[in-house]
């Protein structure tokens, strides 16, 4: 690890003025995330600006009925969060099924959304990979890719994006508020991660300096019976292989509202509109749950060693939506 400056910020304007015009320096949350690619080197930066000091680790109602949640707040207290788990339980559910304890315990909100992606190829600093190295080449194409993208991938990455917390947020129309030298702004969650394309080195909206400060879930009462749920390898600490965020109101037999958002298929959480739209207004039975699905992986473009995806997100949605359409009608 190369030799690297360090300064704690303790106001956000201070924050965002000591990285600005720096390309070298970065904001440090938890680091769990960014410390490890500093210890391979894929990130080198010059300047570490400490923001866990800021006065953003508060869950906050708002006054429409949703909550602001700060970036800094750690993903232990978020899931643990009265409010969160009565009105969002899926994202205590996703927020509890990533990392370690530990890891929670460090790891902040805003650090959450801006992990780097777990591809092998991209964390090798002795391998091509066009999002860390632009032009390079992707060999995960050709290489090891079971766990890689099967949705809105391209020839030039196939990466996927690992958060859990990203994929509930996704389901309930999360919007993310940043601060840059020129002032505040906001972004739909949906809209804050780039379609991979040509560049997947470029990954988010952010505007260069900007310091995300919060997140705030809208009201969303079909959130009160929502669902996270994780596949993966092993039975603790490891990515998703394949996830669901979902929420379900039904009234008559026929749903009434629903989200979902999928997780580790694509690079970005991956909100399943398609799926939606063959939902809304439908019998809620099996069938339904099992032709939305097909709507949605339509577009799926599954690689040689990852078309399992397909069968296991078609099995999750129509597993976890039949549990909720029954937890929905007692």
């Amino acid at each position: 690890m190369r030799e690297f400056g360090y300064q704690r910020a303790y106001d956000v304007s201070g924050a965002v003025a000591l990285l600005d015009g720096d390309p070298d320096a970065r904001f440090l949350g938890g680091g769990t995330n960014l410390v490890d690619l500093m210890k391979t080197g894929v990130e080198r930066p010059a300047l570490l600006v400490d923001v866990r000091e800021l006065p953003l680790n508060r869950v906050e109602s708002t006054p429409d009925g949703g909550l602001r949640i700060g970036a800094t707040v750690t993903n232990s207290d978020l899931a643990a969060h009265p409010e969160v788990r009565r009105r969002y339980p899926a994202l205590a559910q996703a927020v509890l099924a990533g990392a370690s304890g530990q890891l929670r315990n460090m790891a902040t909100v805003g650090g959450n959304l801006l992990q780097r992606t777990r591809c092998g190829y991209f964390a090798d600093v002795t391998a091509d990979c066009n999002k860390r190295v632009p032009g390079s080449g992707c060999p995960a194409i050709e290489g090891e890719h079971h766990n890689h993208a099967v949705l809105g991938a391209s020839d030039h990455c196939v990466a996927t994006h690992p958060s859990d917390m990203g994929v509930a947020l996704a389901a309930f129309d999360a919007v993310v508020s940043y601060e840059t030298a020129d002032g505040p702004g906001e972004v739909p969650l949906t809209d804050f991660y780039l379609p991979v394309g040509e560049t997947p080195h470029r990954e988010t909206v952010l505007p260069p300096g900007a310091l995300i400060t919060a997140v705030t879930l809208p009201p969303a009462p079909v959130a009160a019976v929502s669902r996270y749920r994780k596949v993966r390898e092993r039975a603790s600490y490891a990515f998703a292989i394949g996830s669901i965020a979902a929420a379900l109101d039904v009234q008559d037999g026929r749903v009434r509202e629903v989200r979902l958002a999928f997780g580790a298929v694509a690079s970005r959480p991956w909100r399943a509109r398609a799926a939606e739209r063959v939902l809304t207004g439908a019998p809620a039975d099996a069938e339904t749950f099992a032709a939305a699905a097909d709507a949605e992986l339509a577009q799926a473009k599954p690689l040689p060693h990852n078309g399992y995806k397909v069968t296991l997100m078609r099995n999750l949605v129509v597993a976890v939506l039949s549990e909720l359409a029954e937890e929905a009608t007692r």
